[in-house]
């Protein structure tokens, strides 16, 4: 099964029109079994962004298309609008052999995210029903840290810790996350955690690009590349591999 990860938008003042009908045709022509949209899809939370990012998403093509909302797009009310537009609320995608578990952890004007006591229940409750599948659980604000992202965890998820304990007794596989621009990966013996870049604004944060994550899962193995839109594809673990604490040195090559 072939994923999309797709996240940060940022439908609105520094958002890239064209990187993003770049993606559209990629990803359509990638033909995906599911699409990922982890947050952000809009800058301010406003109604005629919200309608802008709904009529280009329109645009991608696949019969299993999932978002969920950043605090980007809960702000100036924009909780009350992105149902609206974008139906969520906690789901379960139970396919085959996998199960994708969407989690919310934006809340109204506030920047840091929560997951919260009631979500890590369900979670748990739901996730370990599914001891045969492969478990991917996706978020938008960040679990750990990421280098070159400000220090500590100030505007990650507040009770990361509950979090990270209820994914790894869920026996989570995969986390996908997106809110910080940077691109990364972290490996926690079987928990990988896979964070995106911002898929089509100027909001870049340690690598310079546009970029996107395609994740492919077959018979439990699970691989992740990052694809620059427009340019190349790779492992999105090579690019840790050459992580250099230096602006000059962080593009992808």
């Amino acid at each position: 099964m072939q994923i999309v990860q797709l996240s940060d938008l940022h439908v609105g003042g520094l958002f890239k029109e064209d990187a993003f009908n770049t993606i559209v045709n990629e990803v359509n022509e990638l033909s995906p079994d599911v699409v990922i949209i982890s947050g952000d899809l809009t800058d301010d939370g406003l109604i005629f962004q919200f309608q802008q990012a709904r009529s280009l998403i329109q645009k991608i093509k696949c019969p299993n298309l999932i978002t969920l909302p950043g605090n980007h797009d809960y702000r100036h009310t924009g909780y009350l609008l992105f149902k609206k537009f974008f139906p969520f609320s906690n789901q379960i995608h139970e396919y085959e052999n996998l199960v994708i578990l969407t989690l919310g952890t934006a809340r109204p004007d506030r920047d840091e995210g929560e997951v919260g006591h009631r979500q890590n229940v369900w979670m748990e409750n739901i996730l370990n029903q599914h001891t045969e599948k492969t478990k991917i659980v996706v978020m938008h604000h960040h679990l750990i840290a990421i280098p070159d992202t400000g220090y500590a965890n100030v505007v990650g998820i507040l009770d990361a810790g509950d979090t990270l304990r209820a994914c790894l007794e869920s026996k989570v596989d995969l986390v996908l996350c997106g809110h910080k621009h940077r691109p990364w990966i972290w490996n926690l013996g079987a928990l990988q955690i896979a964070y995106a870049g911002t898929a089509s604004s100027w909001r870049y944060r340690g690598v310079f690009d546009d970029t996107y994550n395609i994740i492919n899962v077959d018979r439990g193995k699970i691989e992740i590349d990052i694809k620059v839109v427009g340019g190349k594809r790779q492992a999105l673990s090579e690019i840790i591999k050459k992580y250099e604490p230096s602006p000059s040195k962080n593009n992808l090559v």
